[in-house]
């Protein structure tokens, strides 16, 4: 029963990016009509918020836009940075997002970077050790403690899933009714904003799903250990 709910979470996943990818191409080829750049849009919404001491920097890759707080900075993709389409702005503009989260004390960003560093653990190292305490068939009490430890470290990971959904919603939220109530998109292009990053939302409910469904197989997989002990 598990196992088809990680396969049907992974299926979801894959649709999901396949989605975003399409949606984000479609868009990239419909331009801005007031010829706005997506470095532009984020520099006026962040000087609009009083975050004029927010940089914006250029990074290599595709879609590989994020805003880093320890260097209070937006780091903008190759394809995204002076590209006019509504696509970038809209990407553009949810970073932009999230520098303003930051500088307001948004809670569940306060939570999510909280638990950053056990979610790293708990992703690279959770599954290892409830693999290997499974497996330890004449180590009873070894056994159970790798594994329950494990889903401890792997609970941490899907909680940072989980909080990482609010957030980037409320990004998305705050773009959206920046760029449409400054006019810097038309009315008409609004819409194609929301198309794009409600997609790109859909990846991150994914990920939660998937994080969520493994949990869940994980337990199961201690619970039959006990059982057998």
């Amino acid at each position: 029963m598990y196992l088809l709910l990680v396969l049907a979470a992974s299926f979801f996943s894959i649709w999901a990016s396949a989605k975003v990818n399409s949606t984000y191409k479609r868009y990239s080829a419909v331009a801005t009509r007031r010829g706005l750049t997506a470095a532009q849009a984020a520099r006026m919404i962040l000087d609009q918020n009083g975050l004029r001491n927010v940089g914006i920097e250029a990074i290599a890759g595709n879609l590989t836009d994020h805003f880093d707080p320890r260097d209070n900075v937006i780091r903008l993709s190759d394809s995204v940075r002076n590209s006019t389409s509504v696509a970038a702005v809209g990407v553009a503009a949810h970073e932009a997002g999230h520098a303003v989260q930051y500088a307001t004390g948004y809670v569940p960003i306060k939570v999510r970077n909280a638990i950053v560093p056990v979610a790293n653990i708990g992703c690279r190292f959770g599954p290892y050790l409830i693999i290997i305490g499974f497996m330890m068939y004449y180590m009873s009490y070894l056994s159970q403690l790798l594994m329950n430890v494990g889903i401890i470290f792997f609970a941490a990971s899907v909680a940072f899933q989980i909080i990482t959904l609010p957030v980037e919603l409320n990004a998305s939220g705050r773009a959206i009714k920046i760029l449409s109530g400054s006019g810097y998109l038309d009315a008409d292009e609004v819409p194609m904003v929301k198309s794009v990053l409600g997609s790109a939302a859909m990846t991150y409910v994914a990920a939660a799903a998937v994080s969520v469904a493994n949990l869940l197989r994980f337990m199961a997989m201690a619970n039959s250990r006990r059982r057998n002990d």
